[in-house]
């Protein structure tokens, strides 16, 4: 199963915030689009990824004057990214290894979506299952 098919089910939309917006901007749209990361742009061009777990780290280091902190500032930088011609266990080997849970999808230099560990294990039990009833209706045939 290819990154692709996934897109094509799960659609292109990608929610994504400015690289100079606040975390306070970033924490309602998290909250809002009920996402666990968004996609940091500058202008058209990848910045970053910003998580939950970005935006409590700096709580935890700056209290309520982390809110007025930017995307930029708290963003992860040097994004992981995969392509749509890649197979679900590449991406899953690379999100495993790496640690991430978010991976952005990028087609001819622009981002096409974005995938999380969740859709790839949720597309990888469902390869399974039917994996398994093939060889189950394969054995009552025979």
């Amino acid at each position: 199963m290819l990154i692709d098919q996934i897109l094509k089910t799960k659609g292109d939309v990608v929610t994504s915030i400015e690289a100079s917006k606040s975390l306070a901007d970033a924490a309602r749209l998290l909250d809002e689009k009920k996402i666990g990361a968004v996609v940091a742009m500058n202008g058209s061009a990848l910045a970053g990824v910003l998580s939950e777990r970005d935006i409590a780290r700096q709580v935890a280091r700056h209290g309520r004057d982390a809110l007025d902190l930017t995307v930029e500032e708290s963003m992860t930088r040097g994004v992981i990214t995969a392509h749509p011609g890649e197979s679900i266990d590449q991406c899953l080997g690379r999100m495993t290894d790496r640690r991430i849970r978010h991976l952005p999808i990028m087609r001819d230099g622009e981002l096409a979506g974005i995938i999380s560990i969740g859709d790839l294990v949720k597309w990888k039990i469902e390869e399974t299952r039917a994996e398994a009833d093939a060889m189950a209706e394969y054995i009552k045939g025979g």
